[in-house]
């Protein structure tokens, strides 16, 4: 009894060894003005929201965007395919979408500073590729929008960020 007790002990802290190691996925956005901002996501808070975005990002989906949101204090946002050939400023920069809508994913992250979200209507289940990034914390965002994941450096180039800003690339690294 007391060997099968221990090899149960055994596997469950293999496992928990091995869960602890498993890397979360990351990536790196370049601007076309110069900078980087580097981010780290939450699958286990926001799994579809999270393959999303890396799907996106590994297809190049996001590479010519702009920043076409920018509101100090609160966010900068960008992920609309329009804005590669709209110019800053046309109405329809904002409403642009991947063709599908993801279901929302709430979650208990609070939107503080650094905090990666999905943008979406008034509908919790249509977000689709357009992401901001929290300038500063948004207490009444929590719950009401899906956090997926945070700035891990570069936040000094996301404060820099004006509208029209251009993404050069967004590339899913490993850490």
């Amino acid at each position: 009894m007391i060997h099968r007790l221990l090899a149960l002990v055994s596997v469950l802290v293999c496992v928990t060894v091995a869960h602890a190691q498993e890397k979360s996925p990351t990536a790196v956005i370049t601007l076309e003005k110069g900078g980087e901002i580097r981010l780290e996501f939450f699958p286990a808070d926001a799994p579809k929201h999270v393959e999303n975005f890396v799907k996106l990002a590994s297809q190049g989906f996001y590479d010519g965007t702009t920043f076409h949101r920018v509101e100090p204090g609160f966010v900068v946002q960008a992920g609309d395919p329009l804005s590669k050939t709209l110019k800053q400023g046309d109405p329809k920069i904002g409403t642009g979408d991947p063709g599908y809508k993801l279901k929302a994913e709430f979650n208990k992250r609070p939107f503080t500073r650094g905090i990666l979200g999905m943008a979406r209507s008034r509908d919790p289940d249509s977000a689709g590729s357009q992401f901001y990034i929290m300038l500063g914390d948004a207490a009444h965002l929590n719950g009401q929008y899906t956090a997926f994941g945070r700035v891990t450096s570069g936040m000094e180039v996301v404060d820099g960020i004006k509208p029209g800003d251009r993404i050069t690339s967004i590339k899913m690294v490993t850490k």
